[in-house]
């Protein structure tokens, strides 16, 4: 039985994050979770690293996640990264 195709995800990112990401506004990148995402983000741009550690939230297909970052993503997934909004 084949293998099965790793999903592209298209991750679309606020400006904040931007000058992070040599100034683009969005990628394409083959990931099959939410964490794999991120450290392939982080491996490909390290200057992210420290939004993530101020936090960031991951909005997919419309739901925000904070902390569940072992949510399987499928191929042609919307992603949207934020910073992550305090609340009390």
């Amino acid at each position: 039985m084949p293998d099965e195709p790793v999903p592209v995800v298209r991750v679309s990112f606020i400006s904040s994050f931007r000058p992070a990401l040599g100034g683009v506004d969005a990628l394409e990148i083959e990931a099959t979770t939410l964490r794999e995402l991120m450290r392939k983000l982080v491996q490909d741009y390290p200057r992210l690293q420290r939004h993530l550690d101020e936090g960031v939230a991951l909005a997919v297909n419309g739901e925000i996640y904070r902390d569940n970052w072992d949510v399987e993503i499928r191929d042609g997934t919307e992603v949207y990264l934020m910073p992550r909004i305090q609340g009390g």
